[in-house]
């Protein structure tokens, strides 16, 4: 069996994340911001001001909504930090990535994460912490866990850092082993923040009215 990577500290894994996060965050706000200014430049400039001219605009504000809505309904970072100050981080040396869907609240990663040799794994549901929709570059090759697989957990891979927030795909499926958890057990996953479903797909009616 090859030799698990250094284990990654906490503080640098969170502050790349964090770093990601505010500079994708930055950008698309900059871009929503650039397309609704876009006509009031064109119509400056002599452009006649018609239906086409003014698109931008709409297509900015939808931008900027958007956004809005995943930053305000994206807890996944803070409750990533807090399962990383309980629980302790365990190499995964396969990381079986089943597929991809692109949702409002992000790219949702299907995944199993195991052990060589051992079977099992959970069927997770992977989302990036820092709200970028891609797949972390390297990760099919091993990464760190933390958490509880019947509640979720954080996943850190090797090199980048990039973080994703994982809970079971099927979570209902494992509603009476959490039920019946040592009190210990839930007590952690209580402290940790991932006792409940969190990562659920938002209603948008619902998010723009409240």
């Amino acid at each position: 069996m090859t030799q698990p990577p250094q284990t990654p500290e906490v503080a640098a894994v969170l502050a790349h994340n964090k770093a990601v996060r505010t500079r994708h965050i930055a950008l698309r706000a900059a871009l929503g911001a650039a397309l609704i200014a876009l006509p009031f430049v064109l119509v400056a400039a002599g452009v006649p001001n018609t239906f086409l001219t003014v698109l931008p605009i709409v297509l900015g504000l939808f931008v900027l909504l958007f956004l809005l809505i995943r930053v305000r309904h994206g807890r996944r970072l803070g409750v990533c930090e807090q399962v990383l100050r309980t629980y302790p981080l365990e190499y995964r040396d396969r990381v079986d990535k089943r597929g991809s869907e692109r949702l409002l609240l992000g790219t949702v990663h299907t995944v199993k994460l195991s052990v060589r040799g051992q079977h099992g794994a959970r069927t997770m549901r992977a989302v990036s912490a820092s709200t970028v929709r891609r797949w972390p570059q390297g990760a099919e090759n091993g990464a760190w866990f933390a958490g509880d697989p019947a509640f979720g957990g954080v996943m850190v891979v090797p090199g980048t850092g990039d973080m994703l927030f994982l809970q079971p795909a099927e979570w209902q499926k494992y509603e009476a082993e959490r039920a019946q958890a040592e009190p210990q057990r839930r007590a952690l996953a209580a402290q940790a923040g991932i006792s409940g479903l969190l990562e659920k797909e938002v209603n948008t009616i619902a998010a723009l009215g409240g």
